[in-house]
C-alpha cells in the first residue's frame, strides 16, 4: 500500500504589480511513499527538524516536536534576506529533506500553475482539477506497483475541502467503470499539527517547488517580492535530484504523463525549467517538450 501526502502553496490572487506580494504561482503537489516506509521516513523528518531547530532537541514531550511546524515561508524569507549563516542552514535543510525523501523511496508529484499579470485566476477550478490530476498520476503509480493507496489533502475549509473530494468520488463511482481502481477511497483530510508527513509535504511544495517555479517562470517580474535570485541556488543545486524523484508513465496514446507538470500561463514554456537547464540527447525524456523526468514503462495490468 502507499499514502500520498498533498499541500498546497499560493492562492487565487491577483498577479498585479499593486500587490507586490502577491503569489506568482500555485502548486498544488507532496509525495507518494510505500506503507512500510512510513514510519522510518516520519522519525527522519522529526531529525531534520531537530537539526534545523536546535531548541527543539531540548522538548520534554515527543508531541512538541511532532506540533512544531516549520513553515516554508520562514525558511524563504531566510534564504532571501538572512544573513550567510541563515541561508546555508536553509539550504542544508533542503538538501535533509531531499535526502530522507530519496532514502524511503518516495516520489514527487505536483501541479504547478504560472499566473499572467492582471489576470483572475479561479482558485476554486483549479485546485479541484489539480486534485483530480494528481490522482491519476497516483494511480498510474499504484498500477505499476501493483499497490494501492489512499490520498491524504491538507484541510482547508468544508467549502474547499468538498468539490476536492468530489472530483475524484464522481470518477471512481461513475457508470462507465472506475477510473481510479488503485485508489481505495476518496482523499481524506488532515491537520498538518496532528500528522506530521503533511508538514514534509508542505515543506517540499512551499520551500522546493513554490520558489524554483517563481524563479524559472518569473524572474522578470521585480517587483514581486517572489521572483527573487536568492532562489536560483535551489533550482541549481536540486533540479535534478527532484527531476529523479518523479514517478513519470505514458498513456496508452503515448504521452509521458505524471510528476510535476507545470501550465505556464504567461510565456508558454516547459516544464523541464524546474529541474535546471539539463543537457538533452535526441531519444531522451527531457528532449520531448515540457515532459521531463525518469521515465517508468506504462503497465496494463492495472489494479
Amino acid at each position: 500500500m502507499h499514502l500520498c501526502y498533498i499541500d498546497e502553496a499560493g492562492n487565487g490572487q491577483t498577479l498585479d504589480p499593486a500587490r507586490p506580494d502577491a503569489p506568482p504561482v500555485l502548486v498544488v503537489g507532496g509525495f507518494t511513499v510505500p506503507r512500510a516506509q512510513i514510519k522510518s521516513l516520519t522519525w527522519a523528518f522529526l531529525e531534520a527538524k531537530k537539526q534545523y531547530r536546535p531548541q527543539l532537541r531540548n522538548a520534554e514531550q515527543l508531541s512538541e516536536v511532532i506540533q512544531h511546524e516549520i513553515k516554508g515561508s520562514d525558511v524563504r524569507k531566510n534564504l532571501r534576506a538572512g544573513n550567510h549563516g541563515w541561508q546555508r542552514a536553509a539550504m542544508q535543510f533542503v538538501a535533509s529533506l531531499l535526502d530522507i525523501l530519496e532514502a524511503h523511496e518516495a516520489r514527487v508529484l505536483a501541479r504547478v500553475w504560472v499566473k499572467e499579470v492582471g489576470l483572475a485566476f479561479d482558485e476554486s477550478g483549479v485546485y479541484p482539477a489539480s486534485v483530480a490530476a494528481l490522482n491519476e498520476s497516483f494511480q498510474a503509480q499504484l498500477a505499476y506497483e501493483h499497490s494501492r493507496g489512499m490520498m491524504v489533502l491538507d484541510s482547508r475549509t468544508k467549502v474547499k475541502n468538498a468539490p476536492n473530494v468530489h472530483c475524484v468520488t464522481t470518477r471512481k463511482y461513475r457508470t462507465g467503470g472506475d477510473m481510479l481502481r488503485g485508489v481505495i477511497e476518496s482523499p481524506v483530510f488532515g491537520h498538518s499539527d496532528t500528522h506530521t508527513l503533511l508538514q514534509l509535504a508542505d515543506l517540499t511544495v512551499s520551500l522546493l517547488l513554490f520558489p524554483i517555479a517563481c524563479h524559472a517562470y518569473l524572474s522578470d517580474l521585480t517587483w514581486n517580492v517572489h521572483c527573487d535570485d536568492a532562489y536560483q541556488p535551489l533550482r541549481e543545486h536540486f533540479g535534478e535530484r527532484l527531476r529523479k524523484l518523479q514517478f513519470r508513465y505514458q498513456d496508452p496514446l503515448g504521452k509521458w504523463r505524471g510528476g510535476i507538470v507545470v501550465s505556464d500561463r504567461r510565456t508558454r514554456q516547459s516544464s523541464s525549467l524546474m529541474f535546471g537547464t539539463p543537457k538533452v540527447t535526441p531519444g531522451s525524456a527531457a528532449a520531448i517538450p515540457g515532459q521531463p523526468g525518469t521515465p517508468f514503462p506504462e503497465r496494463h495490468d492495472a489494479v
